[in-house]
């Protein structure tokens, strides 16, 4: 039989309720990054150049790790749904550890392989010492920032988002605080510019892994998770099940990444008019995914609370609910962009050439937008099913077969206009969108 309208509701509503607070938390993290660049801006370009070089690196290391312990929410998700909670602390206890070990990897091979990397990648010699100093600086927050991810996901997997919310706000005030004190050597510190700005990210990472680890000991709701219990007891099975789910998921996320990131050295190529407008375009598409990146999260955790209490038929109507909302929400980016998008381009440039692309590039945007909503709805979804596998070679075909040599030829081979470049964004996620929500209703009606 058809979902009733109310079912419809009541998982639209579930999702909403939980991705609200994750919706604050994103935003949060994209404000982090805007703090580092403003302030980092005023320390003068070399200084900006190599916060932006230095996280960019970063950021690359941090999804790959990311999503690896995004394994960590579907299974939590699940055990609550089917009322296991007392294996819900074991799963973390043991999240918690791989996140260690991943962040301690990335500590001891970024700090010894960084100059080598940036010699490899011809940054200029005028900030790259810079650049060295950010990033061995921040690498050493990765042990932290992950132990908080694998805490972050489990209280995301019993629905129990506000800690989320409250420490990322929390951490936003940390780091612009120790970006004041350590970048201009404020409250007796000395002045260390960039690499201030890196130790400021690190110790934020640190402070919001304790700050919600308490939380979780104190809390009613969490305490009983159990989290800090018999941490000596190790069990190689639940690591290889957290891993044989995550690798997947970190493919497909950095798949994804990575075109975004080969097309804009693509686009680099051409100029700094393109350049320009491809990044002011980009900058609005990047923020307006933090909402659906939101509520595909929710939709994770709602679709795992049903599979975990056998309900397959509410399961699969909150996974179309959630695609839905994430496309929906796009399609109002895209119709806003239609409307106000030479409105929203002269909010960064009055350049009149720079002002011309960038419109044209946001008419791309606006269709790619809601595409770009459905995949990330649609895979969130198929997570819930522990089904990463399948979108994972789908991501890799549609982005990196298909996407990105459609364009290199418009960027190198035929010098096509910087649209015609961004028209490979339309055709990967585009092709990503119908083959990931072909797969979720293919398994979710079995």
């Amino acid at each position: 039989m058809p979902a009733s309208p109310e079912l419809w509701r009541t998982q639209a509503r579930s999702i909403m309720v939980l991705g609200g607070p994750l919706i604050i938390n994103y935003l949060a993290v994209a404000g982090m990054g805007l703090a580092d660049t403003l302030m980092s801006g005023r320390l003068g370009a070399s200084s900006l150049a190599a916060v932006a070089v230095g996280n960019s690196i970063w950021m690359l290391n941090f999804t790959a790790c990311l999503g690896i312990l995004m394994a960590i929410s579907p299974i939590i998700a699940r055990l609550y749904g089917a009322g296991e909670t007392r294996k819900v602390g074991r799963y973390t206890r043991h999240g918690m550890y791989l996140g260690l070990v991943l962040g301690i990897i990335v500590v001891v091979a970024g700090r010894s392989l960084m100059h080598t990397v940036l010699e490899i990648m011809s940054i200029d010699a005028g900030f790259r010492d810079l650049t060295l100093d950010y990033a061995r600086a921040v690498l050493l927050g990765a042990p932290g920032i992950f132990i908080f991810l694998a805490l972050r996901f489990t209280t995301e997997g019993v629905g129990y988002t506000r800690p989320i919310m409250f420490t990322s706000v929390f951490s936003l005030i940390c780091n612009v605080f120790l970006n004041y004190v350590l970048m201009f050597g404020h409250f007796g510190a000395p002045a260390l510019g960039a690499e201030g700005c890196g130790y400021a990210s690190a110790i934020t990472m640190w402070i919001v892994a304790i700050a919600l680890g308490s939380y979780m000991t104190l809390s009613p709701r969490l305490r009983d998770l159990k989290v800090f219990t018999r941490l000596g007891q190790i069990r190689p099975a639940l690591f290889r099940e957290i891993i044989v789910l995550g690798v997947p998921i970190s493919i497909t996320i950095t798949a994804e990444v990575g075109l975004f990131s080969a097309i804009s050295i693509l686009v680099g190529t051409r100029g700094a008019e393109i350049t320009a407008a491809h990044q002011i375009a980009l900058s609005y598409a990047s923020a307006m995914f933090m909402i659906p990146l939101a509520l595909s999260s929710a939709t994770t955790v709602q679709v795992g609370h049903m599979l975990g209490a056998g309900r397959p038929v509410h399961a699969r109507v909150a996974g179309f609910a959630g695609i839905g909302m994430c496309a929906a929400f796009m399609a109002i980016s895209a119709l806003v962009l239609l409307l106000f998008g030479d409105f929203i381009v002269t909010l960064y440039t009055d350049d009149p050439v720079v002002t011309g692309i960038a419109m044209s590039l946001m008419f791309v945007a606006a269709i790619f937008q809601v595409a770009d909503g459905i995949q990330i709805g649609a895979a969130s979804a198929l997570r819930a099913y522990k089904d990463t596998a399948f979108p994972m070679v789908i991501n890799i075909f549609s982005y990196w077969v298909v996407a990105f040599p459609l364009g290199y030829m418009a960027a190198i081979t035929y010098r096509l206009p910087a649209n015609q470049i961004w028209a490979a964004f339309i055709a990967g996620l585009g092709l990503a969108a119908i083959f990931l929500s072909w797969r979720y209703n293919r398994l979710s009606r079995t």
